[in-house]
């Protein structure tokens, strides 16, 4: 029973998990007495507006899901309490048990900001029968044996079906192959774009080629009836995407199909590749006035019992190997995947300016894919659209307001 003496912990999660993750808080209420959490609801369309009005009012919650790619925006505005000594001093926060790269995303200039909630990777799904159908029973390793598979594929392909869907409003496809790459995305401190190195022209042709190949279709996403439907007719064979396409196929192909399909860690330059370290965090907002109570609410989410049944609720995967010994995460053949895939990430550029950069990396690849623009000339355009949108940034670091 609640009283006017409570602490009330406000708790701001969007989507999905805002949804699911207000019945795993009786047990923290029933471990916590006199701490209550009260959670609101973001739909993901409005959260970081909403975030941003909080902060100049002087309204941010206590707690907050972050996607963890707006966490150095939220750390240059001030608002996110470090939590680096809590973490250091947690018996339940243990950053050896996480992903490494999923860690490192909520590292701002080596201070700790968020703890990973849950993950998210992009990586192969593919039709198994499709590919032993073309010659081969296993999923390729390095782009040599991914370009032989696609080259197979689509030779045998029936006219109108393609080796692989890369739809060109995503960006992440092409993303996930840049980070692969040594060199940084950004240059200069992050003041400057770095696209133009041998890196990322490789990263950039080998994309362009499936394309000109005739590999993959120039479609984006809305061109497509039903991604989990053309799938399941074997419109194409190979498919970059995330997590939330296990579930989705699950419901969506009849049973007989589940052992058609698989996934696979993304293929490297010469070997198994590096994929995005995506997700969102857990962070605690520096104008608080609970902050212990807000730091035992997060230290409770990242238990691995905890982190299980909302995996089990939302599909979400956990972002703690010791969370994967979960039955249902052991058992689940299409998961394991990611799993390995998820020792193998690297987050984008930790600057708030890199969503506008995404997009721009995006814009200037369909105009490579459709022949208006060469390698050479996308990979200096590209560089001069982030140099602009980084010309803010490059103004506060000479100004020694940024580090």
């Amino acid at each position: 029973m609640s009283s006017a003496d409570d602490t009330v912990l406000r708790f701001w999660a969007m989507g999905r998990e805002g949804e699911v993750v207000t019945a795993l808080l009786p047990e923290f209420e029933r471990a916590h007495p006199g701490v209550r959490v009260s959670v609101q609801q973001l739909p993901w369309t409005a959260a970081h507006e909403k975030l941003l009005t909080a902060f100049v009012g002087n309204a941010t919650p206590d707690v907050c899901q972050l996607g963890n790619t707006w966490i150095p925006e939220f750390v240059a505005l001030g608002a996110l309490a470090p939590l680096d000594v809590r973490a250091q001093t947690s018996t339940v926060v243990k950053p050896a048990e996480y992903f490494a790269g999923i860690w490192d995303t909520n590292l701002v200039d080596g201070r700790l900001y968020g703890i990973p909630w849950y993950v998210d990777t992009r990586l192969l799904f593919y039709r198994r029968d499709l590919l032993e159908a073309a010659g081969f029973r296993a999923p390729p390793r390095s782009w040599s044996e991914w370009q032989d598979e696609m080259a197979a594929v689509q030779k045998v392909a029936p006219k109108g079906r393609h080796a692989i869907l890369l739809p060109l409003n995503e960006p992440e496809p092409l993303l996930a192959l840049a980070l692969q790459q040594d060199e940084p995305l950004l240059r200069d401190h992050d003041g400057r774009g770095n696209f133009d190195t041998p890196g990322f022209r490789r990263a950039l042709d080998f994309y362009l080629g499936m394309f000109q190949r005739g590999w993959a279709p120039r479609r984006t996403e809305g061109d497509v009836t039903n991604v989990w439907t053309d799938f399941g007719r074997g419109e194409f064979v190979f498919y970059i995407s995330g997590p939330w396409n296990i579930g989705e196929l699950a419901r969506r192909l009849p049973a007989e199909m589940r052992d058609r399909w698989a996934t696979a860690p993304l293929p490297g330059p010469s070997g198994p590749g590096r994929s995005t370290a995506g997700g969102s965090s857990l962070v605690v907002f520096r104008g608080s006035r609970h902050q212990e109570a807000a730091w035992q609410l997060v230290e409770y989410l990242s238990q691995p019992a905890v982190q299980a049944r909302f995996h089990a609720m939302t599909g979400d995967l956990p972002p703690r190997r010791d969370a994967w010994e979960a039955p249902g995460l052991v058992s689940d053949v299409h998961a394991r995947a990611f799993r390995e895939q998820l020792e193998r990430v690297r987050p984008v550029p930790k600057v708030a300016e890199w969503e506008r950069i995404a997009d721009q990396m995006r814009l200037v690849a369909e105009r490579l894919v459709y022949g208006q623009f060469g390698v050479n000339q996308a990979v200096k355009e590209l560089d001069a659209r982030a140099d602009r949108i980084l010309e803010k940034r490059r103004w506060l670091l000479a100004r020694g307001a940024l580090r």
